[in-house]
């Protein structure tokens, strides 16, 4: 009798998926739905721009740069991880606006998860896993790209999809804090105006930040992507010095985990009290 007890609370109570992860197959089964379409736009997407920016400008580039200018390399080559970064930013940034005000105010989603046995904490954590999904899946699509146009030569040079995975997760958090605040989707159009554009160009992804303005250096320093880019960048083409390395991935997780208690915070304020 006990074992047949024991039996079967294993079957039923081990075997149900855990909180999180509930929260996080509904984005899964919506995702099933429609990932044809972001298949498309994420495979058609860095060919155009590498092709654009790597082949087409970077041919000139290379025709008129000073020798060792980009330290002997390809101006393709020297853009291509910046640009993996990059598109894992993006990619977080627009799966953690429209989505997170939808899933509050129009589909009301989260509050359909919290009617049942799901927390604040579940809620968030399973919809933050799905945007650490789908950075994934584009950082690999990405990285694809760049193996056939000739970028990657080392397969070590893998790694820089875990390291696009921990850059897009340090812009998603904090914008799932920012997104749950906001009444209209207005503050959208700024963040993507005054925030994602500006640091995309000015985060040594085109050119070493070296080149800017002392006054405008050090705010490359504080945002995520230029730390990405420098990590991606050492994995891809080598010389990546472990200190440097270890100061990039740490600050990383720190806005991961700073974004996160933000997050959190706004959610309960919002869904719950």
């Amino acid at each position: 009798m006990a074992s047949t007890t024991a039996a079967r609370a294993l079957s039923t109570g081990s075997a149900r998926p855990r909180p999180t992860m509930r929260a996080f197959s509904y984005w899964m089964t919506n995702y099933r739905r429609t990932w044809r379409g972001t298949a498309v736009t994420g495979v058609l997407e860095p060919v155009a721009f590498l092709a654009a920016m790597g082949l087409g400008l970077g041919a000139i580039i290379d025709a008129n740069a000073p020798e060792g200018s980009l330290g002997g390399l390809r101006y393709l080559a020297f853009i291509a991880p910046g640009l993996l970064a990059a598109n894992a930013a993006q990619t977080a940034v627009f799966d953690s606006t429209y989505p997170v005000m939808g899933a509050i105010k129009w589909q009301r989603v989260y509050y359909a998860q919290l009617a049942t046995a799901l927390r604040v904490g579940d809620v968030l954590r399973g919809h933050l896993a799905f945007v650490a999904f789908r950075i994934a899946t584009m950082a690999t699509a990405f990285f694809i790209v760049m193996v056939v146009f000739g970028v990657i030569d080392s397969p070590v040079a893998v790694a820089t999809i875990a390291v696009s995975l921990l850059v897009g997760m340090a812009v998603a958090a904090p914008v799932f804090a920012f997104a749950a605040r906001q009444e209209d989707d207005s503050g959208f159009a700024m963040l993507y105006r005054f925030g994602l554009i500006p640091v995309t160009l000015f985060s040594g992804i085109f050119f070493p930040i070296s080149q800017l303005p002392d006054l405008i250096e050090p705010l490359a320093w504080a945002f995520p992507l230029w730390h990405g880019v420098e990590l991606n960048r050492g994995v891809a083409l080598g010389g990546l010095d472990v200190v440097p390395a270890v100061a990039h991935v740490g600050y990383l997780c720190l806005w991961i985990g700073v974004g996160y208690l933000l997050a959190i915070r706004a959610f309960t304020k919002r869904l719950v009290t």
